[in-house]
């Protein structure tokens, strides 16, 4: 495995290797990234993508609670701290109304998926979830297939949120965890003992929501190798269907609160990926496949099966198996993707609050694809998901030729002679997880520069 068992002093070759990984790269949850939009789509665009959309195109859901009753350190999210209940309320109230003006265009659309993120969803009283969720059936169609998942901070989860979401259908939740070591959990101020976490697992699936996925993080103030391998191994004791092990991205100069973060307390880029590939190792070695740059799931589950058949997913909520073109997005800042591009609410929640007051949708910004995009984005993705692409194939199935990525071949080659990555006949194989970013990038033509905007590599 590339870098793995360092000698005491790195060689040149190993260096350059933990150059790329300290680079700051976007995670490909599209393309382009939400960097590149821009206030040229509106409202008005929306609502003519949504008119245009034939009437059997089925869509998914993805919803937006930006509010949390802590702010954790290491959250990199749109949320914002409510000390009452109230300022959530009416949230929910603008949601309801968002939910049915757009509905109004849509008409009553299949729905594949819906997702509840944040924040915090578990902010959000079980009655008023249920009044969400009433709305939602109201203005679109859920079939015996459609998903609802639902992310799950165990500190406020309540046995009257359980029987809500079991009343609601809730088929998956994912339960933040991060660490269990308590000096972590102190650093980043979210305390969350392990038999809480167990309680909520058991609690959820006593009520029949048996998928159960864990959210875990490395790079954390004070985390070492064996405090990440520790957390992995009581995760696995959990028995969740799937693991995200996400890489803590330290951007104090965006988010403010991570500067009471002290930098001496972060790892380096070396240990960052030592901590990375032990606890990868913890739950390939219990037998979970991986998925991609940053996920492991149970050889039964759909998220493996989909990747072993080349049809697992990126969006903007990570792996998926949703293959919906169409996603709508609810509430502040929430992202939306349509056949001609991507498109976001306002952030803010009195400039969404605002939109919603005048009936209008709420999009302050976005992207119009163009077929390069789409080229380009094929190739991605596939890179994501499978850490394999088929220039060739990408190339005669859209009638381009291979002499079009030229410049990308000879980036390529620095990247072979590194042994990142594999090549041959038009085919190029990512040699380790962890470096799927630094592959991409070489395709990415929105003058992608490493920013500080991004997180790093590893």
């Amino acid at each position: 495995m590339i870098l793995r068992n360092w000698p005491g002093s790195a060689t040149k070759m190993q260096l350059q290797l933990l150059e790329h990984l300290e680079r700051r790269i976007p995670r490909y949850t599209s393309y382009p990234t939400a960097a590149q939009f821009g206030s040229d789509i509106n409202g008005d665009a929306y609502e003519d993508w949504l008119a245009a959309l034939p009437p059997d195109e089925r869509a998914s859901i993805y919803i937006h609670i930006p509010f949390c009753t802590q702010l954790c350190l290491y959250c990199g999210c749109h949320t914002t701290v409510s000390r009452g209940y109230g300022p959530v309320a009416t949230y929910v109230d603008l949601l309801k109304r968002e939910i049915s003006l757009i509905g109004q265009i849509t008409g009553r659309r299949k729905i594949n998926h819906i997702h509840w993120g944040g924040g915090t969803p578990t902010i959000v009283a079980p009655e008023d979830f249920l009044r969400v969720m009433a709305v939602l059936e109201a203005q679109f169609s859920f079939t015996g297939q459609t998903e609802l998942a639902i992310e799950i901070d165990p500190r406020t989860l309540t046995r009257e949120h359980i029987t809500a979401f079991a009343r609601a259908g809730i088929t998956r939740a994912s339960l933040g965890v991060q660490d269990f070591e308590p000096r972590v959990q102190a650093a980043v101020r979210r305390i969350q003992s392990f038999d809480q976490t167990a309680r909520a697992v058991d609690s959820l699936r006593d009520v029949g929501i048996e998928s159960i996925n864990l959210d875990l993080m490395y790079g954390l103030p004070h985390q070492a190798v064996s405090t990440i391998t520790a957390t992995a191994e009581r995760a696995l004791a959990l028995q969740p269907d799937r693991i995200a092990l996400f890489g803590y991205a330290h951007v104090p100069w965006m988010k403010r609160h991570q500067r009471l973060i002290a930098q001496s307390a972060l790892p380096d880029g070396t240990e960052r990926f030592a901590q990375n590939r032990a606890a990868a190792d913890v739950f390939i070695a219990a037998g979970y496949q991986s998925i991609g740059l940053d996920h492991f799931a149970k050889n039964g589950d759909l998220l493996a099966s989909r990747q072993r058949e080349g049809r697992l997913h990126r969006n903007f909520q990570g792996y998926t198996t949703d293959e919906s073109r169409t996603i709508l997005g609810f509430g502040a800042s929430a992202i939306g993707t349509l056949p001609p591009g991507y498109v976001q609410n306002a952030a803010g929640t009195l400039q969404y609050r605002d939109a919603i007051d005048r009936e209008r949708p709420a999009i302050t910004r976005g992207y119009l694809l163009t077929d390069e995009d789409r080229f380009r984005w094929y190739i991605i993705e596939r890179l994501m998901c499978d850490l394999h692409v088929d220039l060739a194939d990408v190339c005669r199935a859209r009638g381009r030729s291979l002499a079009d990525l030229a410049p990308e071949f000879r980036q390529l080659d620095e990247l072979v002679a590194q042994g990142i990555v594999e090549r041959g006949d038009g085919r190029i194989t990512v040699s380790s997880p962890p470096f799927i970013r630094t592959v991409c990038a070489v395709f990415d033509k929105h003058s992608f520069n490493g920013g500080p905007r991004y997180s790093l590599a590893s």
